[in-house]
Parts: structure tokens; sequence; C-alpha cells
């Protein structure tokens, strides 16, 4: 309890020296913004390389439009929802996590996987380097098979016997092919990661000694013994210790270990309390990550509003986006034809007609189910149909059959027959024929209108003279 009215004490500490040096640029719907979080936000949008750079008098606005979203969002309540909370404490304990865990703990751990290894390798016959050249032979092979295969590695063997070098015989008729690239060399080994034939086999032998070939469920093995030993020093495993602690997720258990620890020592602790208290050290010390992690706080709380009022609303009212087409009709003007209909192939000569009446008076929208349930089923395809809005140059058949140039479309050996169905226009007939267009303008004119009405709606105060001090002071 001490400890957490010291760390209560300093953070109010520092909030009052920041108070002091960073004052309210502004205040959105009765809320202070300060002059660091425009600054941060200011700087990072406007950093090197951005291409539409603002000026700070410019950025004000944008700024203040994202807060107000920001206040209609937590006016609405989305900062209750369970799926805001768990995905920003998700994000949050992405950053905070970390900061409980340290080298000494990795350390500690590796050590301990490094004994309990040794240990456990050591206490069971510690480990073999060894070669080998396999013949294969599967188990369920003819016998005729398994034959041949023996009578090869016997006469390999006897060639060994008789001076033949192991490593170029390994590279040249070895089946495993891997470790025949390298002379046969398969490393260090120990119990209970091979085969037992071959496992008793290399555990039984001397140092340097040559195996008669050895039969295992792979085949015939003739096997060199080339070291025995213990496991291996510290030193030399303990990168890929390391590797093996970030690829398991140890580090992860680590961290709830110590924080499980340090709750049920802390009187009144929980996890929760521990990383929220440890989020406010660091941001009191922090300034980039308090504000980095107010943007993913805020971040998808303006996503959800934004999809609601404006994203979503949009692109599902189609009555909205017919009257917006309408009234705007001479903004989606063509500057060349379109064809707007279908190329299509077919087998039969009489699907050609076919086809234009399955779809005649039918809705554009609707074709492609019409002719997918008339013509095509899983096992039987009579047709095949691409389906647009197309300019010249966009399908070579279209060019050819609509737009009559000598364009060389390729043709379909299973489907010979080429015609087309549709219409020529001048101009968009209706919003379908430019949705992607009419869809982002109606969304522009939503947005304007929501951020006009949230802007009569919430109190904005902006402060010239605390302004004019951004990245100057």
């Amino acid at each position: 309890m001490k400890r957490k009215l010291m760390v209560a004490a300093l953070i109010a500490c520092c909030t009052m020296v920041w108070a002091q040096n960073d004052p309210t640029i502004m205040k959105i719907n009765g809320q202070p913004i300060s002059r660091s979080e425009f600054e941060y936000s200011y700087n990072k949008n406007n950093s090197e390389g951005v291409i539409d750079k603002k000026s700070v008098e410019e950025y004000v606005d944008l700024f203040v439009n994202y807060k107000l979203k920001v206040a209609a969002a937590f006016e609405a309540g989305l900062d209750t929802m369970q799926t805001f909370k768990k995905e920003f404490l998700s994000y949050r304990d992405q950053q905070i996590r970390p900061t409980f865990i340290t080298n000494a703990d990795v350390e500690a751990e590796a050590m301990k996987i490094y004994k309990e290894t040794q240990e456990r390798i050591d206490g069971n016959g510690g480990m073999v380097k060894t070669a080998h050249i396999l013949l294969a032979a599967k188990q369920q092979a003819p016998k005729e098979d398994v034959e041949k295969a023996r009578m090869r590695a016997d006469s390999i063997y006897n060639v060994i016997l008789n001076g033949g070098d192991f490593a170029e015989l390994a590279r040249k008729y070895s089946d495993d092919k891997r470790s025949g690239m390298n002379g046969g060399e398969l490393g260090w080994i120990q119990k209970g990661v091979t085969v037992k034939e071959f496992e008793n086999a290399i555990f039984n032998m001397k140092v340097g000694e040559i195996s008669q070939p050895v039969e295992s469920p792979f085949g015939f093995h003739i096997i060199r013994v080339e070291d025995k030993g213990n496991f291996f020093p510290y030193d030399s495993v303990h990168a890929d210790i390391l590797k093996f602690i970030e690829q398991r997720g140890i580090r992860e258990r680590i961290i709830d270990e110590k924080l499980k620890s340090l709750a049920a020592e802390t009187e009144g602790a929980t996890v929760e309390s521990l990383l929220d208290e440890r989020t406010k050290e660091l941001e009191a010390n922090d300034l980039e990550l308090k504000y980095l992690n107010k943007e993913y706080f805020e971040g998808p709380l303006l996503f959800e509003i934004s999809s609601r009022t404006v994203w979503d609303k949009a692109a599902k009212d189609e009555k909205g986006l017919a009257e917006y087409f309408k009234k705007h009709k001479k903004n989606y003007k063509w500057e060349e034809p379109r064809f707007k209909g279908m190329v299509y192939h077919v087998r039969d000569a009489a699907d050609v007609k076919a086809v234009k009446n399955c779809v005649k008076g039918l809705a554009f929208d609707k074709w492609a189910e019409r002719l997918r349930t008339t013509f095509n089923s899983d096992s039987i395809h009579r047709i095949r149909v691409e389906k647009g809005i197309f300019k010249k140059g966009d399908n070579a058949l279209v060019d050819k059959l609509v737009f009559k140039t000598d364009a060389n479309p390729k043709k379909l050996d299973e489907f010979p027959i080429d015609s087309y169905y549709g219409k020529v226009l001048k101009a968009p007939e209706d919003y379908t024929d430019v949705r992607p267009l009419v869809t982002a303008d109606y969304q522009e004119e939503l947005e304007k209108a929501w951020v006009e009405e949230l802007r009569k709606k919430y109190e904005v105060i902006v402060y010239p003279d605390v302004l004019s001090t951004v990245n100057n002071h």
C-alpha cells in the first residue's frame, strides 16, 4: 500500500510540473487538450517524407474534427463495449507486459532449460556423433527389393573394409540425400530421437567403429561412430536456447508468472491493476508512449463511430446513393462509351440465343446467379462468361465484337463459340454503373454534414497564443 501511495505521489508531482510547462492549446466539448498532445499528433503526421504536409494552422481543423468524432464515440458509449476494451488492452499489454521481464529473468530460464537438458541427456548415455550410408528399403517392400538393398549394403560395406572412402561412398550411393551430400554426416544424436535399431547400434559401438549393415524400418544403414560425449557446453548452445525461448512463447510465460507472483505479494493487487499502475508510471515519464497509447485507445472508437455514421451507412443506403447520383449525374460522365453487358463462350450454337433469353429483362446485378444456376452445375459447365462495364481496351473480345476493332482475343478450345449481350452507353444509366465513385462521394458528403453537426453540438475553443508556440518553446 505504501508503494502505491509513493507512485501516486510521484505521478501527481510530475503532472504538476508538466501542467506548468504544457499549457492547454484547445478545449473540445469541455475537455482540455495539451500542447504536447497536439504537437505529438502534428509532428507525427507531418514528418519528413509526407507528401501533403500541413502548416500548424491548417492542421488545427483536422485535429479538431478528429477529436469531435472521438467525443461522439464516447457519447455513444462505444468505449464501454467489451470488444473495444479487449482490443485496446491487447495492444496496451504488448507495450507494457515486456517491462516486467529483465535480461536476468531470461538468462535464469535459459540456464534452467540447459541444466534440465544436460541432466536428461548425460544421465541417459550422453550423445553420439555419427555418419551413415542408407540403402533404402520400405517395410512393405517386396522381399526381392529388400534383398537387393541388403546385397548393395553388403557390397558397399566390403568396399569400405577394403579401404573405400566412407564419405565419398555416402555421397555417391546413400539414399539419404541430405546427409549424403555431407559425406553421410548426421551430427550429434541423443537417445529417443531416432529409430530403436539405429539407436541401439550407435550407443553400443566404439569411436571409429564402422558397423555391418543395420536393418531398420528405413532400410539398411552402414554406420560410422565418429565421437561420443556429454551434452554441449552452455556457451555453445546459449544462442539456440534463447531462440527456443522466443519461439515457444516462454518469455510470455515468465511474464505471466512474475505478474501473478507480484499480485500475490501486493495487498489488494491484481494482474490487471499492476498493468494499469505500470502504464501510469511509464506514461508519466514518456510522453510519446502516453500519446501512442491514447491513439490506440481513440483509434478503434473513431473507426467504429465513422463506420456507423458514414462508411457503412453510405455503402448500404441504396436510396441515398440513387438520389446523390441523380443530383450529381454530370460529375460522372465518361470520356468514351462503355459496354454494359457480357461476352460469353458456349459449346452448342443453340445456347447463344438461350443465354440472351435467360437474362433478358433481368436486372444487371442478377445476371451472374441466373446464368450459373441455368447453365452450369458442379459437374457440367455449358458456358463461360465475362460480365461487367467495359471501355475499349479492357477486354479483347469486347473490343472485337462490340467496338469492332482488330483485337485478337484468345479462343477457348472447350467453348469455341463466342457471343455478346448488352448495350453501349455514352454515360452511366444509374449509380450502380459507377457505384464505387458515387459511394466515395456520398461518404464525403455525409462526413462533411456530420462534422458540421458535431461543431454545432460540441463547443470548440482554440487558444491562439498557445497555438503560436507549437514547436517553438
